[in-house]
């Protein structure tokens, strides 16, 4: 397993997909982890790589599927498969399908299917 520091989460990233279906974190230790998360990743037997995301630091044991996670994931999958576009699954119990891609100013786009959770309505008012 390799280790790496980003700028808000841990990375590991594990030999395969079923190490990573195959986890059962302790959730209260992860809270001692002095990060906003731990991201786990991997090469996926019918996408590019898998992953999984968890933060119970932030009050999320695991996160269906986490965008800002992939800012991450994807330009270390994208050097270290050497290509630019990548196919992408979050593993967790809900999970999700990605189409990612690492663009040329190093910014990433991320494209899936979603699901409504939430709708609301944002009112403002004038300060005098």
């Amino acid at each position: 397993m390799e280790i790496y520091k980003g700028k808000t989460d841990y990375l590991l990233v594990y030999a395969n997909q079923e190490d990573i279906e195959n986890l059962d974190p302790n959730f209260r230790e992860l809270t001692t982890v002095p990060a906003r998360g731990v991201i786990v990743t991997s090469p996926g037997t019918d996408v590019d790589f898998v992953s999984r995301f968890f933060a119970p630091q932030v009050g999320v044991d695991e996160d269906p599927v986490t965008g800002s996670a992939h800012t991450t994931l994807i330009p270390y999958w994208a050097e270290r498969l050497g290509k630019t576009e990548l196919t992408a699954r979050q593993v967790s119990k809900r999970g999700g399908y990605l189409r990612c891609k690492l663009n040329t100013n190093g910014r990433v786009d991320i494209a899936g299917q979603v699901k409504l959770y939430l709708t609301g309505e944002v009112l403002s008012s004038a300060i005098s």
